[in-house]
């Protein structure tokens, strides 16, 4: 995000007069304090990580990792973010967190592979970013409890799970502790997924994550409770912006990718309110023989007022 460019999910123009969070953090641009300057226009972002041994494929699939976790705090002190995330706007093409914008691949010798959950499985990954406004709250503590639970979920489907906030590494760990007996289990700094620590606001302010209405101790604003899901063509696919007053439905997000899986790999949408295992849509653009070729299963059209045959519906593939 350059100095001079609105970020409209925010409502929040660095330029406009507004507090900037720039003055205080340093522009997204810089590198990190005493360290060289940077020529990549996808920024090189000081971020420390807790790294859980899921993404270093320590535990079998739908399994909840063993053994501690990697509590390394600074795993690599400077790196490009599309090299861990796999997936940044691309300014070149549009920028911006807009469905279909698709990220850099670029990487930055030295960093290290296990970083990129999202590239690790290879090219079947799916991946989903999700921040919170503070840890040691309550409603983001039930959210990153019922995310958790609905984990395994999530990885029979090839999906890694990346949760963000504004606070430090230390507070992740400890408010881990809170997010597992509020799910019944060992109070355990081990959670199914790693949580960045971005307190600089770097990935935020990139991504346009910040909430301007809720805002810190002093005064800087939160993160907003933000859902991002990309494929493995490193497109984003969805976006979820809800302010901090309301949480979010895990089991919906779950439900989301399951019907995005579904229509990526068959040329079928889904309809309101549709659960897996009902019935699909069949695409208004194939026609009806192609249709009845491509679903033996046999295909359905309402009749309707208009004698327009395009509410077809098919049992799902």
């Amino acid at each position: 995000v350059a100095t001079s460019s609105p970020c409209p999910s925010l409502g929040l123009r660095p330029n406009s007069g507004e507090p900037s969070l720039f003055p205080l953090f340093g522009p997204p641009h810089r590198s990190a304090p005493n360290s060289s300057p940077v020529s990549s226009p996808h920024r090189f972002l000081h971020v420390r990580l807790v790294v859980w041994p899921l993404l270093r494929g320590g535990a079998a699939e739908g399994q909840r990792p063993s053994g501690p976790p990697c509590t390394g705090h600074l795993i690599a002190s400077r790196f490009s973010a599309p090299a861990w995330l796999g997936w940044l706007p691309d300014e070149e093409g549009g920028g911006g967190t807009k469905l279909g914008s698709r990220g850099s691949q670029e990487r930055e010798a030295g960093t290290e592979e296990s970083l990129s959950p999202f590239t690790s499985v290879g090219r079947t990954v799916w991946g989903i970013l999700f921040s919170h406004p503070r840890d040691f709250t309550p409603v983001c503590t039930t959210e990153l409890g019922r995310a958790a639970k609905l984990a395994p979920e999530f990885a029979k489907r090839n999906v890694k799970m990346i949760a963000l906030s504004i606070d430090s590494v230390e507070d992740h760990l400890a408010w881990s502790k809170d997010i597992n007996a509020y799910n019944g289990e060992e109070p355990t700094e081990k959670l199914p997924f790693p949580i960045i620590d971005d307190k600089n606001r770097d990935l935020a302010i990139q991504l346009g994550m910040l909430d301007p209405a809720e805002r810190d101790e002093k005064g800087m604003p939160v993160t907003a409770r933000v859902v991002f899901i990309f494929g493995p063509d490193k497109k984003l696919k969805l976006s979820i912006l809800y302010p901090a007053t309301t949480g979010r439905n895990f089991d919906e997000i779950l439900r989301v990718i399951i019907s995005l899986q579904l229509t990526a790999e068959k040329r079928v949408a889904t309809p309101v309110d549709w659960k897996n295992g009902d019935s699909v849509m069949v695409l208004p653009t194939i026609p009806e023989e192609e249709a009845k070729k491509l679903f033996p299963k046999g295909v359905f059209t309402k009749e309707l007022p208009s004698g327009k045959k395009y509410l077809r519906y098919t049992p799902q593939p």
